[in-house]
């Protein structure tokens, strides 16, 4: 009862005189729990006198009572009904009383008790009206973005809906109750809730879910809605009602619905307008002076350039030391001059055709450009370090590679929690909706070994996708709605409006700083040009454009308002203007004084000490890649033990264990092992280790077990090699999500950050590389030549012709040997000593098949031990992993040895190679078939295999030599690929170059097909047979020509 009572109490209405008290009362802060029911309390207002019958032990009936009376009303006498009606409409129990009607008599309801029983439909009114206040403040928390004045051209809302009309009152007492009516007829779906105009003056407490308040807790209703229309609906759109966690949204509502929060200060307005002006009046620069030129500016989106100088500088604040930027063209030469701070003058070098390249190489155009700077941020007067990634014209493709990089930074400095180094991804609308890749970097933000602990998305929303509306470019309402799934609050703001842009920002890099989560800032603007300077899009956007050419500039707009405001003279601002276009014009002056166009000065992540002052390896030889046996045996016994206590493995697992501890007793190493061996070696040398992909850990093929799960522990994990020597560089190992276009460009971005680290992304099957096929085409294979950035990223594809039909089979090898930028058909000039490391640094990537786990074991090591850092693509096998002749020995891993490019024979055709009638090269698994083939027909003398297992850089040298060892046999190429494909077409012309085009190159191996691989196991072990009796028919070809 007291609980009805007290619930009655507090929601009677209140007049405005009587608020005059409770207006004090501060609002409930965030950590404070919403109560779920209200909190007794005694009234005592009333005298003990005038309740003389809740004394004593009769409250315990009265309770019984008015429990029954809750049920039914009719459970109780008459009397009693009247008197917990009355009492429920606010009555204190001596009013609320009435005598008894007597016996026989019938009962009359005297005057006093009928109206306060009358108060009853009021009580329902009020609790309504309160109700209704309450879903009113959510709809405006949950769709008030909708009615947001987002767009500047004030075409249409963000949403893709009409503009709502700006209503926008400057105070609560013009407010028209038809207009908002009408207005929240959708945002409500039904109006206000049953709420009257009469009711605009009534005085409401508020709930605890909102801070529109202030330190007051009750409002009219007029100044409800006031407060919420700014708070939601004028240049600010706040989507964060989909966050499932409380704290976050109660934050969120704190920053954007207390009164006054988002006023700007005089200092902070002045350098807004000096940043506006900068941004500004660099694009009119470059218009000036190359209006021809294509530069993908930035108008109509010129506050770009504070919003980002924002988050940095309140970054900063919270203690980040290192941002790395990622961004599409648009606005990029802009943010290079007034966010990184580019020297202007190596910008306008860009422009200037005629400048010869300092640097081998393709370079690339200007706006694909990248940058690393540290400088001093001058709100902070603290040290910064900026990266701005190159990439190239395939829009939103460098975030995962942004991601990655961050990681590493963090890794290597120890942030753990993303302090000290953050993320900042731009994007454009149409690609940010549209490409999958921004979903599969989303779904790396949150994963243990892949999370920046927070990244800042920025949107230069244009309303358009080059010549595409976005009704034409996407589904969903926003073209942020992607950013829902990880639970990320998105900020839209009319970018027209500087000081909105400038809040969220700084709410932006709190929010980051405060929950480690990525967070979204959709700046809704326009493209004042087509695509490019060079475009014209009145063609299809012609209304658009034709409100666009009306538009006042955002500069203008805001010069004018800060100037009536006083916060400057219009004089002080030409002046500024004035000031910044002469340091333009120096620039411009200094930029005619180049010779040279230096690609170098862009690189976005050098590698401080690793090279020489010009930028070349400090030498060209490669120490021996063997270790010591004492050190293959310390590794093998940790490959072959559990280094921890209690820890209880699988059965099957246990037997795994105790054959690799045979092995390292029998001094051999399996493929496992072998790579083992390789990983534990350069952790033990001080080589950080980090091997990611899908189902790595273990391996696909159940080989590697990396990572040991105890059988009675949930969640309990044991890494062995994280257990080798005390002083170890520590090894990461970590399951991907189902995703290769973003988990490779991230590993991409780990592997560019330090060139002391081996980085392996390993494909679940070599063929899954081909989705991440952007990754490999635009950065992997041409990124030396572009950006000049080196990066020493290996590439595991599991590949070969198991009869697993055709989307297991192949990893694609003639896809990666067509990119290798070696002649076929000149023979390399050089000197016969440094032939191999040369080679290997003059190419753009090494390409190897491995076929014994000796090779693969030097190949890895290798790849470290080099003066300088190539990509590195490994075909990895599938059968050999268990095969039992594809054994190495540990001799082959001591000091002195080393990767061998071939293989040569090693039987009785190697000791009579006159009496060789036919060699055979190949690569890769195929030999073990061969070698097999050749033993049952006989034929270790007259037949010489040579197995090829580095396919790039290719070795003439060694091809050369073999081929003259053996004068009078045919050279025949045998692959288990179809012809068309594999690597018969990238060795044939170079093994001709190697014999200087004197005898033919012959072919045995599958016909040319479409598909990689027959699904029919029948049919593969048919076409197997079929290219080894044409390898070993002497009489198979015409004979040497």
């Amino acid at each position: 009862m007291q609980h009805l009572r007290t619930t009655v109490a507090r929601l009677r209405p209140i007049t405005v005189s009587q608020t005059t008290k409770s207006l004090s009362q501060t609002a409930p802060r965030v950590a404070e729990a919403v109560p779920l029911a209200p909190q007794p309390f005694r009234r005592l207002s009333a005298s003990v006198g005038s309740e003389p019958f809740l004394n004593g032990t009769s409250s315990n009936y009265v309770e019984e009572m008015y429990y029954a009376w809750l049920e039914n009303p009719k459970n109780v006498h008459k009397s009693w009904d009247v008197f917990f009606r009355n009492a429920n409409a606010g009555a204190p129990p001596g009013a609320a009383y009435q005598s008894p009607p007597p016996l026989g008599g019938k009962c009359q309801i005297p005057a006093r008790a009928q109206s306060l029983v009358g108060v009853q439909p009021s009580v329902q009114k009020l609790v309504e009206d309160h109700l209704a206040v309450q879903s009113l403040i959510r709809a405006y928390q949950v769709r008030g973005h909708h009615l947001s004045q987002l767009d500047p051209l004030g075409i249409m809302a963000a949403n893709l809906e009409p503009t709502p009309p700006d209503i926008t009152v400057a105070s609560p007492d013009k407010l028209e109750f038809s207009h908002y009516r009408d207005r929240l007829y959708n945002l409500t779906a039904g109006g206000l809730y049953g709420l009257r105009e009469s009711d605009l003056d009534k005085v409401f407490r508020l709930p605890t879910t909102t801070f529109i308040g202030g330190n007051q807790s009750a409002l009219p209703l007029r100044e409800i809605i006031h407060r919420l229309e700014m708070a939601y609906c004028q240049h600010i759109g706040v989507e964060f009602m989909f966050i499932n966690d409380v704290q976050q949204c109660q934050w969120i509502r704190q920053r954007f619905e207390r009164p006054g929060v988002m006023h700007l200060g005089l200092e902070e307005k002045k350098t807004l307008l000096a940043r506006m002006i900068r941004s500004t009046r660099f694009e009119e620069f470059l218009q000036r002076k190359w209006s021809s030129e294509k530069r993908f500016g930035l108008e109509g989106c010129e506050s770009l350039i504070p919003a980002l100088k924002t988050i940095i500088d309140k970054s900063s604040e919270s203690g980040v030391e290192n941002v790395i930027m990622g961004m599409p063209h648009r606005g990029r030469l802009n943010v290079l001059a007034n966010v990184i701070r580019k020297e202007l003058e190596q910008i306008f070098c860009q422009f200037d055709s005629k400048l010869e390249a300092a640097d081998e190489g393709s370079g690339d155009v200007k706006y694909h450009l990248g940058m690393y700077h540290q400088r001093i941020n001058r709100a902070t007067e603290k040290n910064i370090t900026l990266s701005l990634m190159a990439n190239p014209s395939h829009l939103e493709a460098v975030d995962p590679v942004v991601q990655g990089k961050t990681k590493a930074e963090q890794f290597y400095c120890g942030d753990t929690e993303g302090k000290r180094v953050m993320s900042i991804l731009i994007h454009g609308d149409a690609a940010f909706a549209g490409q999958g890749i921004v979903y599969e970097t989303f779904h790396l933000s949150d994963l243990p070994s892949y999370t920046t602990h927070g990244t800042i998305h920025v949107v230069v929303n244009n309303q358009i996708g080059f010549t595409t509306d976005p009704r034409m470019a996407r589904s969903s309402p926003y073209p942020t709605d992607v950013a829902r799934v990880v639970n990320a609050p998105i900020f839209h703001v009319n970018a027209d409006d500087p000081e909105a842009v400038m809040y969220v920002c700084n709410v932006a890099a709190e929010w980051r700083n405060t929950f480690h989560k990525d967070v979204v800032v959709d700046l809704v603007c326009y493209r004042r040009n087509g695509h490019n300077e060079m475009d014209e899009p009145m063609f299809t956007q012609p209304l658009m454009y034709k409100q666009i050419k009306k538009q006042k500039g955002v500069l203008e707009k805001y010069a004018e308002k800060v100037i009536a405001e006083g916060v400057v003279t219009r004089e002080a601002y030409e002046e500024e203007v004035v000031t910044y276009d002469k340091i333009c014009e120096e620039a411009h002056s200094r930029s005619k004084d180049e010779k040279l166009l230096h690609i170098k000065h862009w690189l976005d992540s050098p590698w401080p000490g690793f090279f020489d002052l010009d930028g070349q390896p400090k030498s060209l030889s490669c120490s021996s890649t063997g270790i010591s046996e004492e050190e293959l045996n310390c590794i093998g016994n940790i490959a072959s033990s559990i280094p921890v206590k209690d820890f209880t493995i699988h059965g099957g697992l246990s037997r795994i264990l105790r054959g690799r501890a045979d092995m390292v007793s029998q001094r051999v190493c399996d493929w496992a092992l072998g790579e083992y061996m390789a990983f534990g070696s350069l952790l033990k040398e001080g080589t950080h280790v980090r091997l990611s992909g899908q189902d790595v850990e273990r391996g696909t093929f159940s080989h590697r077990h990396h990572v040991l799960h105890d059988q009675n522990v949930d969640k309990r994990t044991c890494i062995p090699m994280n257990h080798l020597s005390p002083d170890q560089a520590p090894y990461t190992v970590c399951n991907s999500s189902l995703s290769e276009y973003g988990v490779l460009g991230f590993e991409l971005g780990y592997a560019m950050t330090s060139p002391n680290a081996l980085v392996l992304w390993e494909a679940q099957f070599g063929d899954f590389h081909n989705t991440a096929q952007c990754i490999i085409d635009q950065f992997i294979c041409p990124g030396q030549a572009k950006w000049v950035r080196q990066n020493g990223i290996v590439l595991l594809l599991p590949h070969g012709m198991e009869g697993m039909g055709p989307e297991h089979s192949s990893g694609r090898p003639e896809r990666f040997l067509q990119m290798c930028n070696d002649d076929p058909d000149v023979y390399p000039n050089l000197p016969v000593e440094d032939f191999a490391i040369r080679q290997l640094f003059d190419c753009n990537w090494i390409v190897v098949n491995c076929s014994t786990p000796a090779n693969f074991f030097h190949v890895l090591r290798r790849q470290i031990l080099q003066p300088f850092r190539k990509p590195l693509i490994i075909f990895t096998p599938k059968s050999l992993l268990r095969h039992p002749e594809a054994k190495s020995s540990f001799d082959d891993m001591l000091p002195g040895t080393e990767f061998m490019r071939i293989i040569p024979e090693s039987g009785p055709a190697y000791a009579s190679p006159d009496k060789v009638k036919r060699v055979i090269f190949c690569t890769g698994k195929v030999y073990y078939e061969l070698a097999r083939e050749r033993k049952n027909r006989s034929m270790e003398e007259s037949v010489s295999i040579f197995r090829v297992e580095q396919l790039s850089p290719f070795p003439f040298d060694i091809v050369r030599h073999e081929a003259e060892r053996c004068p009078n046999a045919d050279l025949v190429w045998c692959q288990e690929e179809h012809k068309n494909q594999g690597y018969y077409d990238y060795v044939k012309p170079r093994i001709r170059t190697a014999v200087d085009r004197l005898r033919p190159v012959w072919y045995a191996g599958r016909d040319p097909a479409a598909a990689p691989a027959t699904g029919n196991k029948q049919n593969h072990l048919l076409e197997l047979q079929r290219f080894l009796d044409t390898a070993f028919n002497l009489e198979a070809f015409p004979g040497i020509q």
